[in-house]
């Protein structure tokens, strides 16, 4: 009987030394990789903005080197649409989430209830240095989660060129075809207001020559929703809408 105990005792001591060093490699490893991962990130997130920005043939593989070369990062205070200057690391979907440097969102069905106060935007810039694109971060609900994306519009502050999505959980085949570069193509060139009201629809059967819509996904009519209530909201007067009025990147 003594025995038994004690090959047992020492089988739970291997069991937990086992345990603790794999915990112990694992932390490491995560502790150690950290940088790595945040690198990743940052790239992934650049590699999206050059997309929107028009530029992935230029860029060719350096896409680090085009970002930095092409695109300025600048931060606008939603309410006045003016620029403003923020802390270094400043993430205005972190910011969103403290109530310090957040407003509420009300009478909106975009899907989340808080928005940062200041907001991120991305200025293109060609050789000449002259503006060509204005890039703004959207983001709403579709049919399983918030959707996350780049709108780019030309310098006129009315005309699109990319609704670049890069974070959705949508279904495969169905919403999940706003990744589809067939359907992304169909926004080049729509126009966003008309006699300065919001006029952008996506609606289902919608044709392709009417420049202020875009036809729905087909099977996909809540995430096509979801879209809609996405461009409603952030270029509204809660959203862009002042920024854009103000044409602030040409002032």
């Amino acid at each position: 009987m003594s025995a038994k105990k004690e090959t047992l005792g020492k089988t739970v001591g291997v069991v937990v030394a086992v345990c603790l060093v794999c915990s112990i490699i694992v932390s490491s490893a995560a502790v150690g990789l950290r940088d790595l991962q945040q690198t990743n990130a940052a790239l992934d997130k650049q590699s999206n903005i050059v997309e929107a920005a028009g530029l992935t043939e230029m860029a060719a593989g350096d896409i680090a080197g085009t970002f930095n070369k092409y695109i300025e990062e600048r931060f606008i205070n939603l309410e006045t649409g003016q620029y403003v200057e923020v802390p270094a690391g400043y993430d205005m979907y972190k910011a969103a989430k403290n109530p310090e440097y957040s407003v509420k969102v009300t009478g909106s069905n975009v899907g989340f209830q808080l928005r940062a106060s200041i907001a991120s935007v991305y200025i293109v810039k060609n050789d000449a240095g002259d503006v060509s694109r204005i890039i703004l971060p959207v983001h709403g609900s579709g049919l399983w989660d918030l959707m996350f994306g780049f709108l780019a519009i030309d310098a006129d502050g009315n005309t699109v060129r990319e609704l670049v999505y890069y974070q959705q959980k949508e279904t495969p085949g169905l919403g999940g075809e706003v990744l589809n570069p067939s359907w992304k193509a169909k926004w080049d060139g729509k126009k966003l207001f008309k006699n300065g009201e919001l006029a952008i629809q996506v609606k289902k059967g919608e044709n392709a020559n009417n420049e202020y819509a875009v036809d729905a996904l087909s099977g996909a009519t809540l995430t096509s929703n979801g879209v809609q209530n996405t461009l409603t909201y952030w270029l509204g007067e809660n959203g862009y809408g002042p920024y854009l009025k103000n044409q602030t990147w040409k002032s």
